[in-house]
């Protein structure tokens, strides 16, 4: 690793990632804090010079389940241990429901109770779902039936914003660069609104024409619960009220993008998934779930919970940002998507991240003696790197980070 230099010609470039996930640091194998940061390094500045392409043509999902075929192609279906199972057994539990209104509106002893069930929440679950959180009915269903109907228009439309993995940003349908991979169920829409300078609405869908005031509108109103429930979170944890704010960044340098995503009927859901196992590499997500069709599963206690969204309800989710962040006093947690072989599904992913150049590393007031420091600091850029070359692999890039004991 320490021979490969950042002058790699375009047509070596995906050769040499490639040859570097062969056997990458992230495994059992005991690396330093110091190799796996030159790791990314590396990763970080070949993706720079790596040519602004997929490895395979792109094939739309969409496309192939208006198909009709009663079988999915090979390239979908996963191995036996990462199909989805459908447990019966956890069918009554479900994420914990939080009702905002009091920490909103209360007192100072009915906001401390909402307040304590979200830190029991962080700190069980790592989910949790909220209602009355300050968002119109009208703003949240808009939200989520405008990009469904972008979803079904003509493919020549969406194909004008066909993304690259350069950003990621536009219309999508794979994760990571490697080729041969099995792929998910699912087409996508990726887009940046924070920081403004990233923001560009002519990235942003035309059609349907009001789409960008809405979507304007209902991420305006995610960035300020992202913020409310950092400033809880902060509390909560014993830190200053805007000690997870500035961590990120501070207030104009936090970073949230969109991810909306379009699982397709699916003739064989049990061979496959919309969106594989994983952990949110970012900060803090937002999912404004089909309230229809249920497709999020959760892992507890070693057994996968379908997510049962309640009405006009925003899911919110811990990420490893906020893991290395509380020293793992709130862990991310593995969660997918299955898919459905009678209905489509849409949701939008709203992540809240640290800036991007910023160094995130346990808080010095959570660490002590009896609970020393689990992660060395490491940039967000460096560290999303990962899911963006390789796609969803469970929690093996935050576990695989841990400092030596």
């Amino acid at each position: 690793m320490d021979r490969i230099t950042t002058k790699i010609t375009p047509s070596k470039c995906q050769t040499s990632i490639l040859f570097l996930f062969i056997a990458p640091p992230f495994s059992n194998t005991p690396y330093s804090q110091s190799h796996l940061k030159l790791f990314l390094s590396t990763i970080l500045n070949l993706a720079m010079n790596c040519p602004a392409d997929w490895p395979e043509p792109i094939v739309r999902v969409q496309s192939l389940s208006e198909t009709g075929n009663l079988m999915i192609p090979d390239r979908y279906i996963k191995p036996l241990s990462q199909r989805p199972s459908f447990n019966t057994r956890s069918d009554s539990l479900n994420i914990p429901l939080i009702d905002l209104f009091g920490l909103i509106h209360g007192d100072t002893a009915t906001k401390k109770a909402v307040m304590d069930q979200i830190s029991v929440a962080c700190r069980e679950w790592g989910f949790f779902q909220v209602v009355n959180h300050g968002m119109s009915h009208e703003l949240v269903e808009e939200a989520r039936e405008v990009w469904r109907e972008f979803f079904h228009q003509p493919m020549e439309v969406k194909q004008e914003y066909a993304n690259s993995p350069k950003t990621y940003e536009g219309y999508g349908s794979r994760l990571g660069l490697q080729k041969g991979a099995i792929l998910d169920w699912s087409d996508y829409y990726f887009l940046h609104y924070l920081p403004s300078n990233l923001k560009d609405h002519k990235k942003w869908p035309s059609h349907p024409p009001f789409l960008r005031d809405v979507i304007e509108d209902y991420s305006q109103e995610i960035v300020r619960l992202g913020k409310l429930l950092l400033k809880v979170f902060s509390t909560n944890l014993g830190l200053e009220e805007n000690h997870l704010e500035k961590a990120f960044g501070g207030d104009n340098n936090i970073g949230a993008c969109l991810r909306v995503n379009f699982y397709p009927k699916c003739p064989q859901p049990d061979l496959t998934l919309g969106l594989s196992s994983h952990s949110d590499p970012g900060g803090m997500t937002f999912l404004l779930p089909d309230e229809h069709v249920s497709g999020l599963q959760v892992r507890k206690a070693g057994e996968w919970i379908t997510v049962k969204p309640a009405r006009h309800a925003i899911i919110v989710n811990i990420g490893d940002q906020i893991q290395v962040l509380t020293n793992a006093m709130y862990k991310s947690v593995e969660h997918r998507v299955i898919v459905n072989p009678d209905k489509e599904r849409v949701s939008l992913a709203y992540f809240l991240n640290p800036k991007s150049d910023v160094l995130i590393g346990p808080a010095t007031k959570l660490v002590t003696s009896k609970t020393p420091a689990l992660y060395q600091p490491m940039t967000f850029d460096e560290y999303r790197l990962f899911i963006r070359m390789r796609g969803p692999q469970g929690k093996s890039q935050v576990e695989s980070l841990k400092s030596p004991r």
